[in-house]
């Protein structure tokens, strides 16, 4: 009874496979939305001021780099949670791919989030007339609380693994 439980856990895993399927059609609409905004970008240009330009290269950037967490999360989500890529030898195969375990992969999500809200953040500041004071004071203080939340993380993390490595050290010294 006992390994049948275990491997119905064990092949639950599957169930997250979806999940990753469907974040690449979320990809595919952050593509869509990409194109939409570098044509209405492009089509400002004629009339385009200095700080048009720099909000529609950050609304791009901004994009890019959510573009760029949905993919970290698939690829390493599916390799830690699901099953391995078999990627290994590809020419395009991302140097991280098969390296990034679920604490990289927290911090590596907590850093997006932080440059995303950092850019939004960039993009109110540039145009700060049309934003009420109150509604400004919010976005700053949720992007400390980002920021402050990833330091946090990564100074959990940091202790965690300087744990483990005493442990590791005093279990070669018991074993010496």
């Amino acid at each position: 009874m006992e390994k049948l439980i275990e491997r119905g856990l064990f092949a639950s895993r599957w169930l997250m496979a979806p999940m990753y399927v469907g974040l690449v059609g979320a990809l595919a609409i952050l593509v869509y939305a990409f194109l939409g905004e570098l044509v209405d970008f492009a089509r400002a240009l004629p009339d385009i001021s200095v700080d048009d330009a720099v909000l529609g290269v950050l609304a791009l950037i901004d994009l890019s780099l959510a573009g760029n967490l949905v993919l970290i999360v698939i690829f390493s989500g599916y390799e830690n949670f699901v099953s391995r890529m078999d990627t290994v030898g590809h020419e395009d195969r991302p140097d991280w791919q098969g390296e990034v375990d679920f604490s990289t992969l927290k911090l590596k999500l907590v850093a997006s989030i932080v440059a995303i809200s950092g850019i939004h953040l960039l993009k109110v500041f540039m145009d700060v007339d049309k934003y009420p004071s109150e509604k400004i004071a919010w976005m700053v203080t949720i992007h400390l609380v980002f920021v402050a939340s990833g330091v946090l993380l990564a100074l959990m993390d940091w202790v965690s693994m300087k744990s483990k490595g005493m442990k590791a050290a005093k279990g070669r010294k018991d074993a010496a």
